[in-house]
């Protein structure tokens, strides 16, 4: 499972899924967009998202997009989502896939001891870090992934600055984004509980 906010997903995305696939030797990636990101707002509408998610990997059968944190009502708690997955998929074996930045942070997360008991956790270093040594309160792998300077924010930059976004999305949804960011304008975020 590789779940993410994906506020717009990029060529990021899919190059640390091939990686992963590939590392973890897995059969498939379940891509998960949140419904309600609990610790960041989105900007983009959660249906947006998804249907950008499921063009950006459609055509590889290796990478599966859910709805299940789309459909889901109330924030969307890793925790829930994998019981949800072990208990209606019941896979062999579990990843749970997360960048290092969000390791830091996993004391946060919801019900986060319970994570161990129901997936391994496989973490990708973000922008070249390596995963803490220490202090971390859960058992983790390292996953490695090519290191790829794009991020949901400079792309948001980008696009707010008038700047080209071509070759930091997959081209078959630039210019879906392009389109969903002008309609967006000045509005709020989905969530303002980032």
């Amino acid at each position: 499972m590789l779940g993410g906010t994906y506020d717009p997903p990029h060529v990021g995305h899919l190059i640390v899924a091939q990686d992963v696939l590939e590392e973890l030797a897995l059969d498939r990636l379940l891509i998960i967009p949140a419904g309600a990101p609990p610790h960041r707002a989105a900007l983009l509408t959660t249906e947006v998202r998804l249907e950008l998610v499921s063009q950006a990997f459609g055509g590889d059968s290796r990478f599966e997009v859910s709805r299940i944190e789309v459909d889901r009502t109330g924030p969307s708690f890793t925790v829930d989502t994998l019981r949800w997955i072990r208990r209606t998929m019941a896979p062999e074996e579990l990843f749970c896939v997360i960048g290092v930045d969000q390791l830091r942070v996993i004391d946060t997360w919801s019900r986060y001891e319970e994570i161990p008991e129901i997936a391994r956790l496989a973490v990708m270093a973000r922008d070249g870090e390596a995963p803490p040594a220490a202090g971390i309160p859960v058992p983790f792998e390292n996953v490695a992934v090519t290191r790829v300077d794009v991020s949901g924010s400079e792309i948001r930059d980008r696009l707010r600055e008038g700047r080209s976004i071509r070759y930091l999305v997959p081209e078959r949804i630039r210019e879906r984004v392009e389109v969903e960011w002008a309609r967006l304008g000045n509005a709020a975020p989905e969530s303002e509980d980032a």
